[in-house]
């Protein structure tokens, strides 16, 4: 099989411990772009968050693009065009802040442009998001009065255990309505119901004619499952979570030994 996409989650996977991508695979991710190959920024990040990444590898310039929000948003780099956006419902919006306002030091986020809005009060967790991202905090007084634009996601972050207790109650009160998921223990994503990154994906690979069998899907974590196990090839990385590993095709070097350099030049290169 000839593989014709590769999709990249990115802390973890294409970045090393000191979130950067080493020239070696940087190179080779050019050089695959330049034979007419696709690749795809795949993250929870918000899309500020990932464009220095994509304008490093230079995905406008060969027509990648860019998966944020873990998968509400599909962003085709050369021209900024929305392929696929999903949101909240705007009814939730006051009801989610609510409940979290009732646990101790959470805070809650959302995105506008180059800025992290913050509804309650910044927290080391936020302060991490904002590092993250690159991306710098407002603290936004009138949080849900503010949002009057589509908002694809919230972040809540605070303390790990208090994290586990808001969670049991948002998903008791909108099991039917979001997808409530802690991407790390002191990060809790409320997302659109339905949204996963391979389901963003497929409907990708059906706009541009590719099928999942031409892509090659590479993570290392919780939310890179759903789309590892739905690629031609599945990937995980050799510092992933142990169940990304059980439900990969093939298990590449770490983040920090070039493990995507690893996979493009035993799968994409002849």
């Amino acid at each position: 099989m000839e593989y014709e996409m590769l999709v990249l989650d990115l802390d973890g996977t294409l970045t090393n411990s000191e979130k950067k991508i080493t020239p070696p695979t940087k190179e080779a991710l050019i050089k695959i772009q330049k034979e007419g190959k696709k690749v795809v920024l795949a993250s929870g990040r918000p899309i500020n968050g990932v464009l220095p990444l994509a304008e490093e590898l230079r995905l406008g310039e060969y027509g990648s693009y860019i998966l944020s929000f873990n998968g509400a948003r599909i962003t085709q780099c050369s021209d900024g065009q929305i392929i696929y956006n999903k949101t909240l419902p705007n009814e939730v919006l006051r009801p989610v802040y609510d409940i979290v306002c009732s646990f101790p030091e959470l805070d809650v986020l959302t995105y506008e442009g180059p800025d992290i809005l913050s509804g309650i009060a910044c927290n080391e967790y936020t302060k991490k998001e904002s590092y993250i991202n690159k991306m710098p905090v407002v603290q936004i007084d009138d949080f849900i009065g503010h949002l009057t634009f589509p908002v694809n996601k919230l972040l809540v972050t605070g303390d790990p255990a208090v994290i586990e207790k808001a969670m049991e109650v948002l998903k008791k009160h909108f099991h039917k309505l979001l997808n409530i998921y802690r991407s790390e223990p002191y990060f809790l994503e409320i997302m659109p119901q339905n949204i996963d990154k391979a389901y963003s994906l497929q409907k990708l690979l059906n706009s541009i004619g590719l099928t999942a069998d031409q892509m090659i899907c590479c993570g290392d974590g919780y939310n890179d499952l759903s789309m590892i196990e739905y690629a031609g090839l599945g990937v995980a990385m050799e510092n992933a979570q142990p169940i990304v590993k059980d439900s990969a095709d093939f298990i590449t070097r770490s983040n920090d030994e070039d493990g995507i350099l690893y996979v493009i030049e035993k799968f994409m290169m002849e």
